[in-house]
């Protein structure tokens, strides 16, 4: 079972687009060995950050539209939306330290743009 949201073409504007804050979305498919190798990182990164960062799984098979207006040409890709707006992207089975720095940058700096206000 995930902890992750699963989001298709037809929610990914509600859940990912429109979410105030970061939003993680991994772009995976049942055949990929590398996207199964991740996917309990992620699980477990979004128990980490659960509050401070949405994570979201899009099965690109079943919403090939989404992936391809992303031009998501490999998978697993995962991509960081930041209130909406897509601002990093890491592509391949990475260890789970690149993913968590990746977390901590993005979940942070909305907390650390208001400190400097």
């Amino acid at each position: 079972m995930s902890n992750a949201l699963a989001v298709t073409d037809t929610t990914f504007e509600d859940e990912i687009e429109k979410h105030e804050g970061l939003a993680v979305v991994d772009f995976w498919a049942t055949w990929c060995g590398p996207c199964r190798a991740i996917a309990p990182m992620l699980d477990q990164l979004a128990v980490e950050y659960e509050g401070k960062a949405k994570v979201a799984k899009l099965d690109v098979d079943a919403n090939q539209k989404t992936a391809m207006r992303f031009n998501v040409r490999s998978i697993p890709t995962i991509l960081f939306f930041k209130n909406g707006k897509l601002v990093d992207t890491v592509i391949g089975a990475v260890p789970k330290p690149r993913l968590a720095e990746k977390f901590q940058k993005y979940a942070i700096s909305e907390t650390a743009s208001v400190k400097q206000g």
